[in-house]
């Protein structure tokens, strides 16, 4: 089972253009589509569809019409009170692919919301195999929430699975000493935050984004899956290093291709798979979600792993 945590959960609408963004300008949609989304929320909603029991905990109004939809999705949402409405983010998708996200702040949480939350995390980590800390963090949250989330629950059984950026990122690999998650999934602009290294360079360069993903390893990480867009991914573990190249997919909308990914992972370790064959699932499924419109998640028959190419890498120095 898949336990995730959406600490700011949003509802997100899509907006499709019939061509590029102008601004200043009227433009008139194709279309726009409205889900109840989060990255913790996205991953739930692709355990779902592959058969894999999954809890969506988030903060939330047990009546919002947020908490309604996933039930209807079949999610098992449990909801911890607070109050607010929830924030709405609005992506803009060129026919292109390139997209362009509105994201609004969400709900300030008081000190009761984030400790009934992790008490919340920690009575179900002991069915999960993995619990998954996704997305940003609300307003009211210390940065180091994540970081402290992570110490909070080594001692209950599931994996830790970690995915944000910014400041709590910052946080989480600041306290790596004292709590490192299991997996960790970073894009190329995301490592460069905490390494020092060009984004645009670790976004391109597969050995050199598996070599700062290895920084993490070494600090006491067990695995990272760095999604690198276009580029693929590279997962860095103690046991070596790998690039995934991703098949020729027509972009559609790049959001939800992380979260998918990071679903496409834990599948294959769920599956007992090795290293190679979780990062050919992991680039599968963000392969899949980025060839459809909005943050529809993929499905299993949409998603193909044989398609994708896997080599080593070799990080050592001079390697």
């Amino acid at each position: 089972m898949i336990v995730t945590l959406t600490a700011n959960p949003s509802h997100d609408r899509t907006v499709s253009l019939a061509g590029r963004l102008e601004r200043g300008a009227v433009i008139r949609s194709e279309s726009v589509i409205s889900q109840a989304g989060g990255k913790g929320v996205n991953i739930s909603r692709a355990s779902v569809a592959a058969g894999i029991p999954s809890i969506a905990v988030l903060p939330a109004p047990d009546d919002d019409p947020f908490v309604h939809e996933l039930l209807a999705a079949g999610i098992d949402c449990r909801p911890v009170t607070t109050v607010g409405d929830l924030r709405v983010n609005i992506t803009i998708s060129e026919p292109d692919g390139t997209t362009t996200k509105l994201n609004s702040p969400g709900p300030t949480v008081t000190p009761e919301v984030l400790a009934a939350l992790t008490e919340s995390l920690q009575h179900r980590a002991g069915q999960a195999d993995w619990v998954v800390l996704a997305g940003s963090l609300p307003p009211g949250a210390p940065v180091s929430w994540y970081a402290e989330l992570v110490a909070a629950l080594q001692d209950h059984g599931a994996r830790i699975a970690v995915d944000t950026s910014d400041a709590p990122l910052r946080a989480l690999v600041d306290g790596l000493e004292h709590g490192a998650p299991h997996l960790m999934k970073p894009n190329g602009e995301e490592l460069a935050s905490f390494t020092g290294g060009d984004p645009n360079t670790l976004e391109s360069d597969p050995l050199a984004a598996a070599r700062a993903a290895g920084t993490l390893v070494d600090r006491g990480v067990e695995a990272v899956l760095a999604t690198l867009g276009p580029h693929g991914a590279v997962l860095v573990t103690a046991e070596g290093a790998w690039h995934a190249t991703p098949p020729e997919t027509v972009v559609v909308s790049t959001v939800g291709a992380g979260d998918s990914s990071l679903f496409g992972y834990l599948l294959g370790d769920l599956r007992a798979q090795g290293p190679d064959q979780r990062l050919a699932l992991a680039v599968a499924y963000g392969s899949a979600a980025a060839g459809l419109p909005g943050t529809t998640i993929p499905q299993p028959h949409q998603v193909r792993p044989e398609l994708v190419s896997v080599r080593r890498l070799d990080i050592t120095p001079g390697g």
